[in-house]
């Protein structure tokens, strides 16, 4: 793999992205624009496994942008048929930065009624427990990833179909998932329980598409039908259409906060609501929180932009493109000798001096995570003459995420070890401060802020709170927050 980029860790990385279509012609070039349009949530490898009844399964699956793979020609016409589906991955477990080809989903398994290939979004958190058992009954492991775990539950259930395999494997589940996974003539799809992870359903003529986000189902064509609900399992066919089934005992919905704050992309909708609004008004929160005396507000691109816009719309501080971000600087630019590395965030990102001097700029960001990168943005726009330099901060991020998000462990958090006059110090900057939890509920739609006895999502990668217990991480020494 090229060298991933010199400042790559101090922002929290995607998860994975999945893709699937049945009852079109050609369906795996449907599910390499679909891919394309999920390539946000991963950029390390993709792949793609496709079925036709001449020709049974094939796979592709290669390192690298959907755009520099699955375009070629001569590559799509080795993955024909009306049924395929798709992964982009950002390992979240397994050999992180050191992926070998076998990590690459979709994964595929040859089974006594016929194959079956799974991609799978999400962490499992009692992987390490279920890989161990498996291999002492006999297992054979060819990845490091804990999708794998998956194939292996389904070739040892009993059950009669591969669904009902499937069924069986995920009830052994814990964490967050959402699947799709398809056999020579059904296309299937699967959430969690708590629907911690997104997954949506379209329609495309006569076809269907399952997707991570409904941006993928615009660029394809595709109507928006609905959400997988939580818990729930669709097996579709060409000729029969959606059949959903409901393997899981019902349970609270706690999807993932941090979709609407960061990871999904702007212009998707998830529970009916618009993520750009949703963003939009987280800034409107944090302008009625954390309001100062300023001149300009500014994002930092570009994941900052919808909360600096509604920041400044309910402050009344103009808005300004205070920071340009350089569109061509990908993950793998050149090699991160030391002298590159000390040329810091510029590589990506440049102050726009006439806009910003001797002006007291507000700087709206997603995160902080090590705050590396925020400490270089501050001495950029301080070296561009700025009078004074505020950070607002979209989510207060303090724990982290073992449900498919690579964050860094916990003592490298800034906002777990420091509070936030200890961050605004350690900056440099004249104040800093998060939105809260109850605002950031009330910028997703919970007018009355977030319920501590019952919360409406996932937030644990900002309470602490985790709604299923990482079995595996607790093993190796994680300490839990404490019950208040």
């Amino acid at each position: 793999m090229p060298p991933a980029h010199p400042f790559d860790d101090d922002k929290l990385k995607e998860e994975c992205g999945i893709f699937g279509v049945v009852g079109v012609t050609d369906a795996a070039n449907f599910v390499a624009l679909g891919l394309h349009a999920l390539q946000h949530r991963g950029q390390e490898a993709g792949g793609i496994v496709s079925h036709h009844p001449d020709h049974g399964f094939n796979s592709a699956r290669r390192f690298g942008y959907v755009r520099d793979n699955f375009t070629s020609q001569k590559l799509m016409e080795t993955l024909p048929g009306e049924l395929a589906i798709g992964h982009v991955r950002y390992s979240t477990a397994g050999s992180k930065g050191q992926t070998q080809i076998r990590d690459v989903q979709p994964f595929f398994g040859e089974f006594s009624m016929g194959g079956a290939a799974i991609a799978h979004n999400g962490n499992i958190t009692n992987a390490d427990a279920l890989r161990r058992e498996l291999i002492e009954r006999g297992s054979i492991f060819q990845s490091s990833s804990d999708s794998e775990c998956i194939i292996h539950l389904m070739a040892r259930s009993l059950q009669r179909n591969i669904p009902e395999r499937m069924e069986d494997a995920l009830r052994r589940v814990e964490g967050a998932f959402s699947v799709v996974a398809m056999t020579r003539t059904k296309l299937i799809g699967v959430r969690d329980p708590l629907g911690v992870r997104p997954l949506v359903l379209g329609k495309i003529g006569d076809g269907w598409a399952l997707s991570s986000e409904t941006c993928a189902l615009d660029i394809i064509g595709a109507d928006y039908v609905r959400e997988i609900e939580p818990g729930e399992m669709v097996v579709i066919t060409a000729e029969h259409g959606v059949e959903s089934i409901r393997p899981f005992r019902p349970q609270k919905s706690r999807f993932c906060i941090f979709e609407h704050v960061y990871f999904s992309r702007p212009d998707s909708i998830i529970g009916d609501r618009s993520v750009y609004e949703t963003r939009r008004q987280i800034g409107v929160e944090l302008a009625r929180e954390t309001s100062v005396e300023a001149d300009l507000v500014c994002p930092v691109p570009d994941s900052g932009t919808p909360a600096a816009i509604g920041y400044a719309h309910e402050s009344g501080i103009p808005y300004g493109m205070g920071i340009i971000r350089n569109q061509y600087m990908g993950r793998t630019f050149i090699e991160p000798t030391e002298q590159i590395r000390n040329m810091g965030v510029r590589l990506k990102l440049n102050v726009n001096r006439a806009l910003i001097k001797g002006k007291r700029v507000i700087l709206v960001d997603d995160s902080v995570v090590r705050g590396t990168t925020s400490r270089k943005i501050k001495e950029m726009i301080l070296d561009a003459g700025a009078a004074e330099v505020h950070f607002r901060i979209a989510s207060p991020t303090a724990w982290p995420c073992f449900y498919g998000v690579d964050t860094p462990q916990r003592e490298k958090l800034l906002a777990a070890t420091m509070s936030e006059d200890e961050m605004r110090e350690h900056l440099g900057v004249d104040s800093l401060k998060f939105i809260s939890l109850d605002g950031l509920y009330r910028a997703v739609g919970e007018a009355s802020g977030r319920d501590p006895k019952s919360p409406q999502y996932c937030d644990a990668c900002f309470s602490g709170e985790y709604p299923v217990k990482p079995s595996d991480m607790v093993e190796k020494g994680f300490q839990m927050k404490a019950a208040e």
